[in-house]
């Protein structure tokens, strides 16, 4: 009778633990299934002060991240999604300001404009200035921490346009 009681209770809990299974992803894409290819334009530093890599990193990753993370195929020109804009600041400013009037720490801030055209639904197009930043202590020099600190603010730019653009957020 014992054997019974612990076979139905395990029964039990086995159809309890599958039955009642949740899914959830948040990298699903609202796009629809005639979008292939993207294309990414010229991004022109029009900061005024200007870091010299960061356009051609910002497109670098931006590509990485709709070929791995969108499944698109890059096209040079005329993609079915289309981006375009630039990079409008790059600005540094003091944050915590020590008893003795320096600061403890500075943010670096980053913006770029940014145009997206979807050519298969042109409801989805918009043009945003998206933003981030990072800080970091004053006693670093911005030369030894900036390129960690680009890193950072582009991977969530990126995010931002990614998500605004395919992922309907």
């Amino acid at each position: 009778m014992k054997s019974w009681r612990n076979l139905l209770l395990t029964v039990i809990i086995l159809v309890a633990a599958t039955g009642c299974t949740v899914s959830y992803s948040l990298s699903q894409k609202y796009i629809s299934d005639d979008v292939k290819t993207y294309t990414l334009y010229n991004f022109p530093n029009r900061a005024r002060l200007v870091n010299p890599t960061l356009s051609d990193y910002f497109i670098e990753q931006l590509r990485e991240k709709f070929t791995r993370q969108a499944g698109l195929d890059y096209a040079n020109d005329g993609g079915d999604l289309e981006f375009e804009g630039a990079i409008t600041g790059y600005e540094i400013q003091p944050m915590a300001v020590k008893s003795d009037d320096y600061a403890s720490k500075n943010r670096l801030t980053v913006r770029i404009s940014v145009k997206f055209t979807n050519n298969k639904n042109h409801e989805q197009d918009f043009e945003t200035e998206f933003s981030a930043y990072a800080e970091y202590d004053s006693d670093q020099l911005l030369s030894d921490v900036e390129d960690a600190l680009n890193e950072e603010i582009v991977n969530q730019i990126i995010d931002d346009v990614y998500n605004k653009s395919v992922a309907n957020w």
